[in-house]
Formats: C-alpha cells, sequence, structure tokens
C-alpha cells in the first residue's frame, strides 16, 4: 500500500491489485454501449413514462424531463459509468474506494437493487402469463368478452368494442363508473385472483408461478456466465423493442384521433409548471429510466477496459433512452387521441391515469387492430425482452458488487453463487403469486426501490464522489483513462445542480407523503405502511450506521478515523500494454490517479 498526494493536497492511497482470478471484460466495445441500453431502457419507458406524461398534463412533462436529463439525468450517468471503469469494480465496492466513511452507500445500493430484483420479476410474470394465454387462445383474445368463468355481472363488453356501440359520452362516463371492461376483469381476476386486500393473502396463483419460475430461468441462462460473456444475447434484446415500438407506432399513426393525442403530447400547458407535480415527477423519471443509484452502471463500466471512451456511450445511451421513451409517448398518445375521438371526449379525460396502464390499456387497444391475436402476441414479448434485459441487468449488478466486496472468497464461486442469488430472489418473490400478491408488489414498489431510499443514496453518493472525493479527482481520472478533460458544464452539473435536485425532491416528497392505496377504494392498514417504512430503512440506515462503525471501531481516534475515512483508497486496477501490430504483450502496470503518458495511444493499451 503506497500514497500519492494529488494537485489538491489531499492524500490518495492505494491498495495493492488483487489479481487472482481474472474479473473478465466485454469481448466486443459495442457490447458494452448495448449492455448500457439493455439496462436503460425497459418497462419503464414503455408504460411510466407514458402515464407521468399523462398525469402532469403532457407537454409540460416534457419540458420538467428534458431539462432534468441536462442537468441531473446525463452528468449523474456519465459520473457512475466512469467511476465503474476507473476503479474496475461494481456497486457495493466503489464508493468505499473513494470514501471509506460512506461505504455504507454501496451496501445501501446494494439492498435497493435486491429488493428491486425480487419485484421486478414479477412484472415479467405478468407479461408471461397474458403472452401465454394470448397463444393458447389465437385467434380468440380472452379479454375480448364477459363470457367467461372470470367475468362477473359488472362486465360489459360495451367499453371494450366501442366502435360497435353508438353511446352518448355523457352516459359513457356513467357507465364507466358502475361496471368494469373485460380487460379490467381479465387482469385482476384471472391474471391477480386478487383478494380483498393484504390482509387476505389467500392461496398460491399458480399459474403465476410457474411463469415466475419460467423467468427466473431465462434471467439465470442469460447471466450465468457473467454479463460481460451476454454480449451477443444484449445485442438482440437491445435492438428488438424498438422494431416493434416502430411498428406500433405506424399502426397508431394511422388510426382515426391520432393527431389529436400527438397534439396534446408535445403542447406545453405553461400554468402545469407552477405546481411541483412536473418537476418532481419529471426529475424522478430521469432516476429511475437512467438506473441511476442502483450500482449497475458503475458494474457495467467496471467491465471496459481501461482506456475506453465511456463519455462517448454514456451520452449515447441517454440520448436512446430518452428517444425510447418519446416514442413510446408517441404510440401511447396516438391511442389516446383514438379513444377520444371514439368517445367523443378530450384526450385529458378519456381513460383513468395510472401506473397499470399497459395492462389495462394496451389490450384493450389490440382489440381495435386488424389481426388482434398477432399485435398482443407482439406487443408482450416485446414486454418480455424489454423486462428480462433490464433484470439481468440488475441482477448482475448486485452479483457484480457482492462479488467485488468479496472477491478472494466469491469470485472462484460466481457461478455456484449466482445460483444461490437467483434461488432466493425467486423464493422471496412468491408471495407477490398470491391472490393478495398485487399489493405485497405495490407496497414493495412504493416502498423498497423508488422515492425517499433511492434519492437518499443517490445524494450520498453524489456528495461523496463530488464533493468528498471531489470533481478534480474526478476530472483527473477521467483525463487518464480517455486522454480529455470533463468541461465545466460537467463539474457544475456534478458539484451542484445533481445535488440540488436531490435535495429540493426529498423534501417535497417527505412534506407531500401520502399513505398507499390501491385504487381509489382500499386504503393499506397502518401496519402494512409501517412494514413499507422498514423497507425504505433497510436500504436509507446502512450510511449512518456504517459511518458509526467507520469511525468507532478504527485503530486511532475518533477524529483521525474521521479525517481517515474521508481519504480515497483505491485498489490499484491492472492496465496491459500491448504491440498494436502483434498483439503480443509489452508490460503491466496499475492504474491510479497520475498524469497518464504520451508515449502511449489509446490503441496501443487495453
Amino acid at each position: 500500500m503506497h500514497s500519492k498526494t494529488t494537485a489538491d493536497t489531499k492524500t490518495v492511497t492505494y491498495k495493492p491489485a488483487e489479481i487472482t482470478v481474472e474479473r473478465g471484460g466485454w469481448e466486443n466495445k459495442l457490447d458494452f454501449l448495448f449492455s448500457c441500453i439493455s439496462l436503460s431502457v425497459g418497462l419503464g419507458n414503455v408504460w411510466r413514462f407514458p402515464y407521468l406524461c399523462y398525469k402532469n398534463g403532457g407537454g409540460a412533462f416534457l419540458v420538467t424531463y428534458t431539462i432534468a436529463m441536462i442537468f441531473c439525468g446525463i452528468p449523474m450517468f456519465y459520473q457512475e459509468v466512469a467511476i465503474g471503469q476507473f476503479l474496475g469494480s461494481g456497486g457495493m465496492t466503489f464508493i468505499g474506494q473513494l470514501v471509506p466513511i460512506l461505504k455504507g452507500v454501496g451496501y445501501a445500493t446494494m439492498t435497493i437493487v435486491f429488493l428491486l430484483d425480487i419485484y421486478y420479476c414479477i412484472i415479467i410474470a405478468w407479461t408471461l402469463y397474458y403472452l401465454i394465454c394470448t397463444f393458447a387462445s389465437v385467434p380468440y383474445l380472452p379479454w375480448s368478452d364477459c363470457d367467461n368463468w372470470w367475468n362477473t355481472e359488472n362486465c360489459s363488453t360495451g367499453i371494450a368494442n366501442r366502435s360497435h356501440v353508438e353511446m352518448d359520452p355523457l352516459k359513457y362516463l356513467n357507465l364507466t363508473a358502475k361496471v368494469t371492461t373485460p380487460v379490467e376483469e381479465f387482469f385482476d381476476h384471472k391474471v391477480l385472483g386478487i383478494s380483498s386486500g393484504i390482509e387476505d393473502v389467500g392461496g398460491m396463483q399458480w399459474q403465476l408461478f410457474t411463469c415466475l419460475v419460467i423467468g427466473w430461468i431465462l434471467i439465470y441462462s442469460v447471466i450465468r456466465k457473467g454479463l460481460h460473456q451476454s454480449g451477443k444475447i444484449i445485442w438482440f434484446t437491445a435492438t428488438f423493442p424498438y422494431v416493434v415500438l416502430v411498428i406500433l407506432l405506424i399502426k397508431s399513426v394511422s388510426l382515426d384521433g391520432a393527431t389529436q393525442g400527438l397534439l396534446y403530447y408535445v403542447t406545453p400547458r405553461w400554468e402545469e409548471l407552477l405546481t411541483p407535480g412536473p418537476w418532481m415527477d419529471g426529475a424522478t423519471q430521469i432516476f429511475f429510466a437512467y438506473s441511476i443509484g442502483c450500482g449497475a452502471l458503475p458494474a457495467l463500466g467496471s467491465y471496459n477496459k481501461f482506456h475506453h471512451n465511456c463519455y462517448k456511450d454514456a451520452v449515447i445511451t441517454c440520448i436512446i433512452n430518452t428517444l425510447t421513451s418519446l416514442l413510446a409517448g408517441a404510440v401511447t398518445f396516438s391511442i389516446l387521441g383514438h379513444l377520444a375521438a371514439e368517445l367523443g371526449t378530450n384526450v385529458g379525460t378519456v381513460v383513468k391515469s395510472g401506473p397499470g396502464l399497459v395492462f389495462l390499456t394496451y389490450p384493450e387497444v389490440v382489440l381495435k387492430l386488424p389481426g388482434a391475436a398477432f399485435w398482443a402476441i407482439t406487443f408482450f414479448i416485446m414486454l418480455v425482452v424489454l423486462g428480462i434485459d433490464s433484470e439481468f441487468c440488475l441482477v448482475e449488478s448486485f452479483i457484480t458488487g457482492v462479488v467485488d466486496n468479496w472477491s478472494e472468497v466469491l469470485r472462484p464461486h460466481r457461478n455456484t453463487f449466482t445460483v444461490i442469488i437467483c434461488i432466493v430472489m425467486f423464493a422471496l418473490g412468491i408471495p407477490m403469486v398470491t391472490h393478495g400478491g398485487m399489493y405485497v408488489f405495490q407496497l414493495m414498489d412504493y416502498y423498497s426501490a423508488s422515492g425517499m431510499s433511492l434519492l437518499w443514496v443517490c445524494f450520498f453518493q453524489t456528495i461523496a464522489i463530488s464533493w468528498i472525493f471531489g470533481v478534480e479527482k474526478l476530472s483527473d481520472s477521467i483525463e487518464q483513462m480517455m486522454g480529455i478533460r470533463p468541461s465545466k458544464f460537467w463539474t457544475i452539473c456534478w458539484r451542484f445542480c445533481a445535488p440540488t435536485v436531490m435535495v429540493v425532491i426529498f423534501i417535497s416528497q417527505c412534506m407531500a407523503f401520502q399513505p398507499l392505496t390501491y385504487g381509489k377504494n382500499y386504503t393499506y392498514p397502518k401496519w402494512s405502511n409501517v412494514i413499507g417504512f422498514i423497507l425504505s430503512f433497510s436500504s436509507m440506515v446502512w450510511v449512518p450506521i456504517y459511518a458509526l462503525y467507520y469511525i468507532l471501531t478504527g485503530p486511532g481516534t475518533i477524529w483521525k478515523n474521521i479525517q481517515t475515512g474521508l481519504q480515497p483508497q483505491i485498489k490499484q486496477r491492472k492496465i496491459s500494454i500491448h504491440d498494436k501490430q502483434s498483439g503480443l504483450l509489452k508490460s503491466e502496470s496499475f492504474g491510479g490517479l497520475m498524469t497518464p503518458s504520451s508515449s502511449f495511444t489509446v490503441d496501443n493499451l487495453d
């Protein structure tokens, strides 16, 4: 172990590199780019972005989303990828190397990712079940009428098949308050078998249990050898959804009334910008969509070669992510415009806004398209691909983070450890495929991996990197890797813009907190909200607890331990230098905060 003093006079301690087992890397430069796209482009682009845009008045949300993307989203995405590449380690370890006293941020991140992995696969199970049911009933769709055993006397096909029924808009609005559609009843009674509340978990939904098993088998089959060896699979999963979305866009914009929906989508309602809702939702969607604060981006970056230009990949990925959201939004609002034209109402009130839009609206929409079964199959295959490629990247980020933290013990047994983790996550997800599983799912989604806990972790991560480690050291690291130094724009965003946005959102969420509800008629009991807060605190508590542990158990005095805990202790990364012509190894060295040598070009370095 040795030390080096940088320009800002702070000491950086380097630990000897641990090279007992090769960590692996991307086989192709494009594998990393496509992995980032697979991670960041997922179900959130298809249902969460359109839902939030619809909720906040269309164009007004686009304004706040764009501002948050430029000054917070892209800079933080670039920062996480660059740090992971420089350190050669993923989610649990990288903050601990930069600011040892805040290593608890890494533990908090892994806790969030672990909880997210558990319930994210439930969405995949639902989608797989829809896909299986569609295949089993071709050319008939099981949610097209009310003549099934799961339908109730409140079911009405008049709403689902509006194109065949002439109805006054006012009567339609009154009817929708009393009856349910075949699509709603299929989801609630057939897919979920939903109970009266979280108090009544009920028995197992065996068809969902089977789909959950299939989902985890698919995920494990991709990551069993590590994400860096899954490049060709990622190429497919990253590109296929765009083919489907473009086809759906072509179909949807050709529907009557699509123009009305698109105008609602892109026209800002400026009065909405005077309320906190669009600003909070726009910034929150950036964190969710870009997978910031989940440890996955450093994990992906850690497989890069030391001198890889991750700046270009980060910007490209963020732009593609945003364009994907805009594309999905165009499809959604085209369909909403079509529905509004059929019902003689306005786009803003044509459907109920909610996060379940994808399972309550899209299946109803395909009923209106020629060859409904084909479009249903295509759409749900796309959802399965989007869900699985994001899920296996998140599972890999957890596995990478844990393995990097205990590398000597776990890296030789990575495959066995991966099997164990997948089985544990599957087992913990079983309560969410019971009759009361939807209530458990929403409880986890609301408290465990979004909102307060994610903002808490992102804030301390940003403070650790931008303020304690320092943007100057970060800029030195990036310059050493890529030969270019970040401009003032990036350093200002890292140091000021991102932390400010997170503090404002966190305080606003705390002040505007509301107890959890499901739909309009069910309010979660107090004890379930207590469990929810425990889920949130299970990740948040790691930050202060580890800091106290570090201070109280260190070898020095409390003040000395605090000072030591604020100094970087970076494990040197092994750099192999090869001849450009022959490919033969010329020498090996270790990365650190030093001035890059001009005697070697990027092409000469691994």
